[in-house]
C-alpha cells in the first residue's frame, strides 16, 4: 500500500527552492498560497521531511512542479486508482474528498494553466488569474427607446452598457455562491473561459465550494464526441472523464449528483455549432433539472440569446476597473519579462503610469477587457512604450476578434457568411462604421445595421436578388458579426453600437483612406476637413493622417480649413496681425510666440502658460507677469498685498527703464497694506478705476499688449476652435506621418498668421522651419 505521506528528494528539494527563489514568496506567503493555517509543512517540505501527500501535492502545483519529479521514491499508484465506489462509503464527505483526490492532477492539468497569445509557454492561472466582478443587469437585456441614446457623449458611450453607470458590481465568486444555476455572459477575451478555470482549481483545492467536487468540461469537445460516438449524453460523458481518473464505478458520479456535492462547470456554449447547440442545451437542461442541489456555471459570449437555459440567472462579466488593470499589469510583468523582480515592478508602474496619459486614452478604451489588456502589455514590453502608429495597434486587435481568437482556441464556428475573407469583413465593417459615424451615431438601430449589410452583400457573387432572402441574409451576417467577433454589439434590444468607440472610429478611417487610394479622388480627404472643428473627429484625422501612403495633401487642406475659420472676420485678423507683430522679436520659435499671445488674450491668467514660456524668451516672461499683474489687480481689488506682490515681480523682470519708472510710480500709488482696512476699502473704491487705467496704458505703451481685446461670444467660440484646430494640426505633423520636408516646413512657417500675410509669403515663397518637431502649439 502507498504511503499516506510524502517527502522531497535531495535533488527535488534543489528544483523546489529554485522554484520558489523565482517565486520571491516567504515560506509565509507559500503556506497561504497553499491554504495552510502555519509554514511549518513548508519548513518539513524544504527540509526533506514526511508531510501530507495532497498538501505535499499541492506544494509542487503552487510552485509550477511536477510531484512525481519532486517526491523521493514517489508511489506508481496510489491504492484509490484502482477502483472507487461509492457504496462501500456511507460517509459522502469522505467520498469528496476522495474523489478530489483523484481526480486533483486532472483539473490542475486541466485548469491550471492558460496559453496567451504570442506566449510561447503556458501561464500558470495562479500567476496572471484577477479576480473578475459581475454585472446583474444585463444591458442588452434592456428596452430603451433610440432617442434615450442619442444624448449619449463619446466618453459615455464607453461606460454605457459596461456596467459603469449605474449598475452595481458583484464579485464572480459571489455571483456563483448566489445563485446555484448560472449563465456567465461576455464579449471575446473578457476572461469566462479563465473563471471558470478559477473556480475549478479553488474547488480543487478546498478553498472554493469545499464540500464538492469540480468538473470543467469543455462544451465543445463535448458536443464534438457527441458528434463521434453519435450519443448526446452529458452524464456519460462525464463518466468516461472519471474513468481517466480511475473512477470506473458510474454509482460514484451518481451518487454526488444526488447529494448535491458537484461544481459542473461548462465552457463555450457559443463555441458549439449551430446545429448541435439546441441538443446540448436540452442536455445541460436536462441535468441540471435532475440534479438540481448541485452548482452550474455555463459561459458564453452576450450576443448568444436564442436558447433559453430555463431556471439559470444570466450575468455579465464586467470589464476591469483600473484597479484591476493595475493587479492585471503588476501579475503580466513579473510573470511574463524575464528582468529581476525590481525591473519587473518598475516596468509595471511605468506601463500604468503611460496608460493613464491623455495621448494613450485610445489603449485605455480597450484595456478594459484581458485580452485587449494582455496585447497592450505584450506590445508595451516590447519598446517599453505603447506605439505612435495606434493603427497598426488596432488592426492587430480587429484581425485577433475577426479570426485569430477563435484559431487560437480551436474553435470551428458555423459559416454564416461564407466566402467573406478577413479583407471583405474589414470592408463591410468600414461601410457601416463610416456610414453611422457621418451621421453621429454611435448606436443605430437593427433595421438600419441591417441595411448597410444588405446594401454591400447585394453585389456579392451568387447573392440573391429577392428581397425577402436579403433581409435575411443581412440578419444572419449581423448575428455572425455579433456572436464570432463581438465588434458589433446589441447595447439595448433592437439597438447596436460598435463594442469599442475605438474601433468605430478606426474603421471609418480606413474607409476614407481606402476610398482616396482606390480612386484618386480629393473628395473624401475634403469631407474630412469639413469636420476640423469637431472634437468627436480628433481622432479620425489623426488616424488617417498616419494611414495614408503620403499625408501632404491632407496637411494641406487643414491648413487652408483653419486659415478659412478666421479669415473674413476683420477683428480676429486684427489680433492675428497685432500676434504676429509680437513674434518678430529675435528669438527663434516665432510660430509658437504667436500662439502663445493668442493664448494670452483668449485665456488671460492661465498659469500652466506661464511655466513654459520661461523657456521661450525673457521678453515673452515679462510680458505674462504683466498679464497676471493686470488680473491680480483686478481679481484682487480688496487684497493690497496680493496687488502689490505681483507689481513687485513685474518690477524685477522690467528691463525697460521707461517701463521700469512707469510701474514704480504706480506702486507708490498703491495704499500701505498697514492702514486700516477701512482706509484701504476707500483707496480701491476712489482711485483704483484711473489707476488701472495708468497701468494699462503703461502695459500699451512699453509692451504693446492691449487689454482691450473684446470678443464676442461667436468669435471667443471660433478663436477656441482655430486654436484646437491648429493644436490638431501640429498633432498630426507629430504623428509620424508620411509628410515631404517641404511641405512640413510650410506649413510651420506660416501657422497662426493673418490672411493679409499669408498672401504676402505665398506670393514671395517664403518659408522655413520655425517649430520644433515636437513642440506643443503654445
Amino acid at each position: 500500500m502507498a504511503k499516506r505521506s510524502l517527502e522531497a528528494s535531495v535533488t527535488g528539494i534543489q528544483q523546489a527552492k529554485k522554484a520558489f527563489a523565482h517565486k520571491g514568496w516567504t515560506q509565509d506567503n507559500l503556506a497561504f498560497e497553499v491554504n495552510l493555517k502555519t509554514r511549518q509543512p513548508i519548513w518539513r517540505f524544504f527540509t526533506g521531511r514526511p508531510i501530507e501527500r495532497h498538501i505535499f501535492i499541492e506544494i509542487c502545483s503552487v510552485l509550477s512542479l511536477d510531484w512525481r519529479e519532486i517526491a523521493a521514491n514517489p508511489p506508481e499508484e496510489f491504492p484509490e486508482s484502482k477502483e472507487l465506489g461509492a457504496a462501500e462509503f456511507l460517509d459522502i464527505d469522505a467520498l469528496v474528498q476522495l474523489v478530489r483526490l483523484q481526480r486533483f492532477d486532472k483539473i490542475q492539468d486541466q485548469c491550471g494553466t492558460l496559453q496567451l497569445l504570442d506566449v510561447s509557454r503556458p501561464v500558470r492561472i495562479d500567476d496572471i488569474y484577477i479576480d473578475v466582478n459581475i454585472l446583474e443587469e444585463i444591458a442588452s437585456f434592456q428596452w430603451l427607446e433610440f432617442a434615450d441614446l442619442q444624448k449619449f457623449t463619446s466618453k459615455e458611450f464607453e461606460r454605457f452598457g459596461l456596467g459603469e453607470v449605474s449598475q452595481t458590481q458583484i464579485a464572480g465568486i459571489t455571483a456563483v455562491q448566489t445563485y446555484s444555476k448560472l449563465r456567465v455572459l461576455g464579449k471575446p477575451g473578457a476572461g469566462k473561459t479563465t473563471f471558470l478555470q478559477h473556480l475549478a482549481i479553488q474547488c480543487n483545492r478546498g478553498r472554493f465550494a469545499a464540500n464538492r467536487v469540480a468538473i470543467f468540461v469543455t462544451l465543445r469537445d463535448f458536443a464534438d464526441e457527441t458528434r463521434v460516438a453519435g450519443e448526446l449524453n452529458l452524464l456519460n460523458y462525464i463518466c468516461k472523464e472519471f474513468l481517466t481518473c480511475g473512477i470506473s464505478d458510474p454509482s460514484v458520479l451518481e451518487t454526488l449528483l444526488l447529494e448535491g456535492r458537484v461544481l459542473l462547470l461548462l465552457d463555450g456554449l457559443d463555441e458549439v455549432l449551430h446545429q448541435e447547440s439546441k441538443a446540448v442545451v436540452n442536455e445541460i437542461r436536462r441535468l441540471s433539472e435532475k440534479y438540481q442541489k448541485n452548482m452550474f456555471v455555463v459561459t458564453c459570449r452576450t450576443a448568444v440569446k436564442a436558447f433559453n437555459l430555463r431556471r439559470f440567472t444570466d450575468v455579465e462579466i464586467a470589464p476591469f476597473s483600473q484597479d484591476q488593470i493595475v493587479a492585471f499589469a503588476q501579475k503580466w510583468f513579473t510573470t511574463l519579462t524575464k528582468t529581476n523582480i525590481q525591473n519587473k515592478q518598475e516596468q509595471a508602474f511605468e506601463f500604468i503610469k503611460k496608460l493613464d496619459l491623455p495621448e494613450n486614452l485610445q489603449f485605455r478604451r480597450l484595456a478594459v477587457t484581458p485580452l485587449f489588456l494582455h496585447l497592450a502589455c505584450w506590445v508595451f514590453d516590447q519598446q517599453n512604450k505603447f506605439p505612435s502608429q495606434k493603427a497598426a495597434f488596432y488592426k492587430q486587435c480587429l484581425d485577433l476578434l475577426l479570426g485569430k481568437w477563435d484559431e487560437s482556441k480551436g474553435i470551428e464556428r458555423d459559416e454564416m457568411y461564407e466566402g467573406f475573407l478577413l479583407p471583405q469583413k474589414l470592408k463591410l465593417l468600414s461601410e457601416v462604421a463610416s456610414a453611422t459615424f457621418y451621421q453621429g451615431n454611435y448606436f443605430f438601430e437593427q433595421r438600419i445595421v441591417e441595411q448597410y449589410i444588405s446594401d454591400y452583400i447585394r453585389y456579392l457573387p451568387n447573392a440573391s436578388a429577392e428581397p425577402e432572402e436579403l433581409q435575411l441574409d443581412s440578419q444572419e451576417v449581423l448575428q455572425a458579426i455579433e456572436l464570432q467577433h463581438g465588434l458589433l454589439a446589441e447595447r439595448v434590444r433592437g439597438i447596436f453600437s460598435f463594442s469599442y468607440l475605438t474601433f468605430q472610429e478606426y474603421l471609418t478611417a480606413r474607409k476614407i483612406v481606402a476610398s482616396y487610394n482606390l480612386q484618386a479622388l480629393e473628395q473624401p480627404l475634403e469631407r474630412l476637413v469639413s469636420h476640423i472643428t469637431e472634437p468627436r473627429w480628433r481622432e479620425i484625422f489623426l488616424l488617417t493622417v498616419t494611414m495614408l501612403r503620403s499625408a501632404d495633401f491632407l496637411v494641406q487642406l487643414m491648413k487652408q480649413q483653419i486659415d478659412a475659420l478666421v479669415a473674413e472676420d476683420p477683428y480676429l485678423q486684427k489680433f492675428l496681425t497685432w500676434a504676429s507683430q509680437k513674434s518678430l522679436a529675435p528669438p527663434p520659435k516665432p510660430a509658437a510666440i504667436r500662439a502663445f499671445y493668442l493664448v494670452l488674450a483668449k485665456t488671460p491668467h492661465f498659469t500652466p502658460y506661464f511655466a513654459l514660456v520661461c523657456i521661450l524668451d525673457q521678453d515673452i516672461f515679462l510680458d505674462a507677469a504683466l498679464d497676471n499683474l493686470v488680473m491680480e489687480c483686478k481679481s484682487n481689488f480688496a487684497d493690497a498685498d496680493a496687488c502689490d506682490d505681483a507689481l513687485s515681480y513685474a518690477l524685477a523682470i522690467a528691463q525697460d527703464a521707461g517701463l521700469h519708472q512707469a510701474l514704480q510710480q504706480l506702486k507708490d500709488l498703491l495704499p500701505d497694506p498697514k492702514q486700516s482696512r477701512e482706509s484701504i476699502q476707500t483707496w480701491w473704491q476712489t482711485s483704483y478705476p484711473a489707476w488701472m487705467e495708468q497701468l494699462k496704458t503703461a502695459i500699451t505703451k512699453h509692451r504693446n499688449i492691449e487689454h482691450h481685446w473684446h470678443f464676442s461670444p461667436q468669435q471667443q467660440q471660433v478663436l477656441q476652435q482655430y486654436y484646437d484646430a491648429n493644436q490638431l494640426l501640429i498633432d498630426c505633423l507629430n504623428s509620424n506621418c508620411e509628410i515631404t520636408d517641404i511641405v512640413r516646413q510650410e506649413i510651420e512657417a506660416n501657422l497662426l498668421l493673418p490672411r493679409k500675410e499669408l498672401c504676402e509669403r505665398e506670393w514671395q515663397g517664403v518659408g522655413g522651419m520655425e517649430l520644433g518637431a515636437k513642440e506643443k502649439l503654445w
